[in-house]
């Protein structure tokens, strides 16, 4: 396929418009599978890295790196925060970004892919040096600037695939699909490689099953050079061949997908600057409602993400097992997909956020509870199912939103960066914070970098970040989702009114076009 779209309606029109994609006077709604697969794809990159960070990227941390808990916190936090202020920056400059002949924003996925790849291998490095703290500190911001990069005009895309709503969730259905074996596949590659250097069988002289006593030293023994040797080498691989999915998936889409241009606004329509774009977007109350949930949905997920492997090493006894019920998890959200995407279109976007979401609290506290091998994979089969809900509904919902806003703001374009930038914004910040936090909470409970085993109040601790605090964060989600106000209903009217807006903006282009062809 050819990547880009600059549709010219004659050849008249054509010489008239140099450098400008002309309106299509009847726009190609339909999507093909091919074009759907090759979209999705694309997101399976970011992905397959995103979920080998959130899995083990504390732990390397902690274990491999050996940086303090207070160090790891500060990188975790305001790398977090770093890629969450460098959102509306790539949002504002992907509005300013001019058309070219493979689109508006295929440049920014297809040039930033190298870079990412780069700089995600020396995230997992080792440095031979002191400074390890101002190393990871730097490769981690990095890191998250390049991936926002490419993933801000990722999601953006969205709308530029097709005007039709139906169309859309289809795609997106297929983009959560693909995102979530892309965490499955990333969590798969990188527990596989590394599994060995967590394992502790160096530690097996001890009874690892149970916490040490109150009063007892939590490291008997801790990593020896051989095994610390052997880890980094294991995460450098991994981080190899991740990279080099990347650059495929990539590669993949940017041969498979064609960017088309705005099919609502007039031709002879000026977009509104950022700044008044920014505050427009931030008065819509659907936007506020929606990100203000899913943030919080977003945060508990993350905490759940982070703290699984060291809750697996030091709170139960399945250190063993870590990488399968992962799998597992992943593997539950990966099939159940395709089925909230019919629940969706049968009872509405909201009742499945609701079924799905509220589907992870009973469980997470199960875990806790009954922290054997049965119920872990028990509690993981049903967590992905909640793990699903909580990828596929907000990207389904954003573009609802959007459809929402240009109905309210008919003479205002050009936002979809701004929309998904700030989402994106908002939970990265708000993730930022959690992590920080968590790991904040592991250092106040004495943390003791690459011990074999840690004290009762770490065990605790990691009860509460697994257990209590994920349903205290999903419940709040929820209640702000109530306030949540477009429904079903809403949604058609919307669909209805856009259909006309859109009729509306190709017959005055078509009108437009042929004054400048009679000049």
């Amino acid at each position: 396929m050819v990547t880009g779209e600059k549709l010219a309606s004659s050849s008249s029109d054509g010489l008239l418009n140099v450098g400008h994609p002309t309106r299509q006077t009847d726009v190609e709604q339909h999507l093909s599978v091919c074009s759907k697969i090759c979209f999705a794809i694309g997101g399976a990159p970011s992905q397959i890295a995103g979920s080998a960070t959130a899995f083990f990227l504390q732990i390397y941390l902690l274990n491999v790196a050996q940086i303090s808990p207070f160090q790891a916190s500060v990188v975790l936090f305001v790398g977090k925060a770093w890629g969450a202020v460098t959102d509306p920056l790539v949002g504002f400059f992907i509005t300013k970004s001019p058309w070219t002949r493979i689109g508006r924003l295929m440049p920014w996925m297809v040039g930033c892919a190298p870079c990412v790849v780069v700089s995600y291998f020396y995230l997992w490095f080792v440095p031979p040096f002191s400074g390890k703290f101002i190393w990871y500190l730097s490769f981690y911001c990095l890191y998250q600037t390049l991936i926002t990069c490419s993933h801000v005009p990722y999601s953006a895309l969205t709308m530029f695939l097709s005007s039709d709503q139906r169309e859309r969730d289809s795609a997106t259905a297929y983009r959560m699909t693909m995102e979530v074996l892309g965490t499955l596949v990333g969590a798969a590659v990188q527990g596989q490689i590394v599994a060995s250097a967590h394992t502790m069988k160096h530690c097996s002289a001890l009874n690892l099953s149970a916490p040490p006593p109150e009063n007892s030293s939590s490291a008997h023994i801790t990593l020896v050079p051989d095994y610390l040797s052997h880890a980094k080498e294991m995460y450098m691989i991994a981080a190899g061949v991740i990279g080099g999915m990347f650059l495929l998936c990539t590669l993949v889409m940017f041969l498979g997908v064609r960017e088309k241009d705005d099919p609502y606004a007039p031709c002879s329509g000026k977009p509104v600057p950022f700044h008044r774009g920014f505050l427009l977007v931030m008065r819509h109350w659907p936007y506020l409602t929606l990100t203000g949930a899913f943030l919080f949905i977003s945060v508990a997920v993350q905490l759940v993400q982070s703290n699984f492997v060291l809750f697996c090493t030091y709170a139960v006894d399945l250190r063993d097992h870590f990488q399968y019920i992962v799998l597992t998890i992943l593997m539950s959200a990966a099939a159940s997909i395709p089925l909230w995407q019919r629940f969706l279109a049968r009872f509405g976007k909201k009742t499945a956020a609701y079924c799905g979401i509220t589907w992870m609290m009973p469980f997470t506290i199960l875990l806790v509870c009954i922290p054997n091998l049965t119920m872990a994979y028990v509690v993981a089969v049903a967590s992905g199912l909640s793990v699903a809900a909580s990828l596929l509904l907000p990207w389904s919902m954003l573009p609802d939103v959007v459809d929402d806003f240009r109905l309210a703001n008919p003479d205002s374009r050009g936002h979809e960066a701004i929309f998904y930038s700030f989402y994106i914004f908002f939970t990265k910040f708000a993730s930022g914070i959690s992590l920080g936090v968590s790991t904040l909470c592991l250092q106040f409970a004495g943390y003791d970098t690459g011990a074999c085993q840690q004290p009762r109040p770490v065990v605790y601790t990691l009860n509460l970040l697994i257990g209590a605090a994920p349903v205290a964060f999903i419940l709040t989600g929820l209640t702000i989702l109530l306030l949540y106000p477009i429904t079903e209903q809403v949604r058609q009217k919307n669909k209805l009114a856009l259909d006309q807006l859109r009729k509306q903006g190709c017959s005055t282009g078509s009108e437009t076009d042929g004054l400048g062809g009679n000049v």
